[in-house]
């Protein structure tokens, strides 16, 4: 299923308009990223799997966009608890297992996880230039929503090129390996990705002059605010309200 059958989904989270979306991902995020406690955090995560359920996203396509997150937490898990000072729980060779490394990196799992299933079911389910427009509604920097727009739509083409030198090469026989000729080679292709980046930055400039762009990108949906969006805007307050309540007792328990 790609993006743009996703965002085709029928659901209470597509109806919300998207500069809420935004904003609720945001402090939702800014609250789950400060909070340590373990309930809180596994209520956060509990809360974002029922979001994602809400938003009617496949289990697999959830799961595919969690690996990259997760491929790089669990590296973390390879080093945090060995590195982090605290109580050994096991001791493996020379180096130690602490007790206080396994909790942070637990922590850190969690948080993440929260953060992405929140964000996988508000953005999966809003066209990327719908998020861009509202991004402008909300008074974010043009050139920042700019970036944003041309990264979107030209990281694809840049892929495309990337894999046709790939083929190119290896038509010739390249085989990769830990040699000298090896790290030319992909030092070549870098060189002429941004070589063909540029002259490709300077046609797709050159068009939009050509076609009178004046530095503005124009919707041609309106955004508008419903009854759904007041819901949705006091079941976040509500949620956040709660975990904060929830982390503040928490730490001043454990801190009498």
């Amino acid at each position: 299923m790609n993006r743009y059958e996703l965002t085709n989904i029928n659901s209470l989270i597509k109806r919300l308009d998207p500069r809420i979306k935004i904003l609720e991902v945001f402090f939702f995020s800014i609250v789950v990223a400060v909070s340590n406690s373990l309930p809180v955090l596994f209520s956060a995560l509990v809360f974002s799997c029922s979001i994602v359920l809400s938003a009617g996203i496949p289990a697999k396509e959830v799961f595919s966009r969690l690996v990259p997150v997760n491929t790089m937490i669990i590296f973390l898990w390879f080093f945090l608890p060995f590195t982090i000072e605290g109580e050994p729980l096991l001791n493996i060779g020379p180096l130690a297992v602490t007790h206080e490394g396994v909790i942070y990196a637990f922590r850190i799992s969690i948080k993440s996880n929260a953060m992405m299933l929140m964000l996988i079911s508000f953005i999966a389910s809003t066209p990327i230039f719908t998020i861009g427009h509202a991004l402008l509604e909300l008074k974010m920097p043009k050139k920042l929503v700019h970036l944003f727009f041309f990264t979107y739509r030209y990281i694809h083409v840049m892929n495309r090129e990337y894999m046709r030198l790939i083929n190119a090469i290896k038509i010739r026989g390249f085989r990769p390996g830990t040699n000298l000729h090896t790290y030319r080679t992909f030092a070549y292709i870098v060189g002429m990705l941004l070589i063909k980046s540029y002259d490709r930055i300077q046609r797709v400039r050159n068009a939009m002059l050509c076609r009178g762009f004046k530095g503005d990108f124009y919707s041609l949906s309106n955004f508008s605010f419903k009854k759904i969006d007041a819901v949705s805007i006091f079941l976040m307050i509500a949620v956040i309200i709660l975990l904060g309540v929830m982390e503040w007792t928490a730490t001043t328990c454990s801190s009498i």
